[in-house]
């Protein structure tokens, strides 16, 4: 059995700690006053300990910060969210690299007892255990998740929740059953409209809005998108069985839909006959639609929007005045294959096209473009379009809150 790695390394920089001891001796309530964005919030000192190593890495004072064991980025110790460092992304995400998105702490299962629970809206309750499942046939995709906030910690100004970069995401092979053959199993009867998914972690939510109590993590998928053959409920990931931290021993993968739809520690399905409108599916995970009269309503997000991100050059990097360089980076469209992926080396003014590899629905695929740059600053951008013709906006709209980030983010380079 594998083991997984917890243990942590906070790596600071003498530069900050003046700024640490400043903001701890202030009072028992500090105004931590974010470098980048410019802007003021009340931090406790529980909440400043917990955030410091993003102060550190947003005012630029340190290059590693805040680094696991395994050189993931630590975004929150517990829950334990982990970051994928840009330079681990692209092909297939090894297990060990792949982000880690947790909401509540993760729940202790034991295979040889676990089983499965459908019900609700069907003509056949199941009870399966994992040995029941995979005697259904199993089916190996590979598919990318993306976490549905990566790339917040660029919102401005600054917004709640996990201040993620462009790390959380990650492709894999995925093995285990389509949803759809266990649906099929059950005979779902007319008129079911959402297929609820129920994880086996648990908590309350404290923060605004509130959760009614302790509840489960759970996300309603349409039922169409339920029987459609890239959701998969799946007990191995990369050739290996999930470990704990991934979902162990049944998780939801949901091809071209953002991560919050792909829920971990699965152990319960409820169909419906209406749509579902939990915690996670009206508050949390929603974001406002203007498509009826202009007048704006929440809406759950489903399926992941374009994006190219750059992965070499780094942020500051140093590149060489008149010597060939490889720009090169990553991009995906959920449910659409990427179109093209262009690249601007004056912060969006103009565009080139990039040279992309093969490209299908529900994973990423790779972009390279060759710059000759002259000396001085130089700010790189990249943009994807899908097969639908749908390009990554300039600006963030904010209808979308804190999530579906996509807008152009450029990464400034000097050259010497």
């Amino acid at each position: 059995m594998r083991r997984e790695k917890t243990e942590c390394r906070e790596e600071f920089s003498p530069l900050f700690l003046p700024l640490v001891l400043g903001f701890l001796s202030a009072s028992s309530v500090s105004t931590a006053v974010n470098p980048l964005w410019g802007f003021s919030m009340p931090l406790s000192r529980r909440e400043l300990l917990r955030t410091v190593p993003l102060t550190a890495i947003a005012a630029g004072l340190t290059p590693r910060f805040a680094r696991a064991g395994d050189g993931m980025i630590v975004r929150m110790h517990e829950p334990r969210n982990l970051e994928t460092p840009l330079s681990d992304l692209g092909g297939i995400t090894p297990t060990e690299k792949f982000f880690v998105r947790t909401h509540f702490p993760v729940p202790s299962i034991d295979p040889k007892t676990f089983t499965l629970t459908v019900e609700g809206h069907v003509e056949k309750k199941l009870e399966l255990t994992l040995d029941d499942l995979k005697k259904m046939g199993a089916v190996t995709r590979e598919m990318n998740l993306e976490c549905a906030g990566n790339g917040r910690v660029f919102l401005v100004p600054q917004a709640r929740g996990l201040q993620w970069g462009n790390g959380g995401v990650g492709n894999a092979t995925w093995t285990g059953v389509p949803l759809g053959a266990i649906l099929e199993r059950a005979k779902v009867k007319a008129g079911a409209a959402d297929v609820v998914l129920v994880g086996a972690d648990k908590g309350a939510v404290t923060s605004d809005p509130a959760s009614p109590g302790p509840i489960h993590f759970d996300r309603g998928i349409p039922l169409a998108k339920a029987k459609s053959d890239e959701s998969l409920l799946a007990w191995d990931m990369n050739k290996e069985p999930l470990t704990p931290s991934h979902g162990a021993p049944l998780r939801a993968v949901l091809g071209g839909w953002y991560g919050m739809a792909a829920v971990k520690w699965l152990n319960k399905i409820v169909v419906t006959d209406k749509p579902y409108n939990g915690f996670w599916q009206a508050l949390d995970y929603a974001y406002w639609d203007r498509k009826t009269e202009g007048l704006p309503q929440l809406i759950p997000l489903t399926a992941m929007e374009p994006k190219a991100i750059i992965t070499s050059p780094g942020l500051n990097d140093v590149l060489v005045s008149g010597k060939a360089t490889t720009v090169s980076g990553l991009a995906w469209a959920g449910e659409q294959p990427v179109k093209k992926v262009e690249l601007s080396t004056d912060g969006g003014k103009t565009w080139a096209v990039a040279t992309v590899a093969a490209s299908t629905p529900f994973t990423w695929t790779k972009w390279t473009a060759e710059i000759t740059p002259a000396k001085g600053p130089l700010s790189l951008v990249a943009r994807c379009t899908d097969a639908k013709d749908r390009t990554q906006p300039e600006k963030r709209d904010i209808d979308r809150r804190t999530y579906m980030i996509n807008h152009l983010v450029p990464v400034e380079v000097v050259v010497k």
